[in-house]
């Protein structure tokens, strides 16, 4: 591997981490049951929010719509952050023709 080459990877490698650092960073929010129900979490999974509308339900008639709702505003809310860091860590891959790899 001559010289130019390891420097470009070796840039390479500190951009991916600059990029996963500022991903981790970000915020994601999802929701459900039209924003009955909104999550708040962190590019590396951490949920830092979750809030329930009370006038959108009746408690406790409605608890287990309610955790059903939870659950899929979680899930909209990990799959915008697997989006994100697809569309973002993959800009590094595109093109990348590495024998062996």
């Amino acid at each position: 591997m001559n010289a130019n080459m390891l420097k470009r990877l070796q840039q390479m490698q500190k951009d991916m981490l600059q990029a996963q650092k500022e991903l981790e960073a970000s915020i994601f929010y999802g929701t459900a049951g039209g924003k009955a129900v909104e999550v708040e979490f962190t590019g590396a999974k951490e949920m830092k929010r979750l809030t329930i509308d009370p006038d959108a339900f009746n408690f406790p008639e409605d608890l287990e719509m309610v955790q059903d709702i939870v659950v899929a505003a979680v899930n909209d809310c990990i799959g915008k952050i697997d989006e994100e860091t697809k569309a973002t860590m993959g800009q590094f891959s595109q093109g990348l023709n590495i024998p062996g790899l």
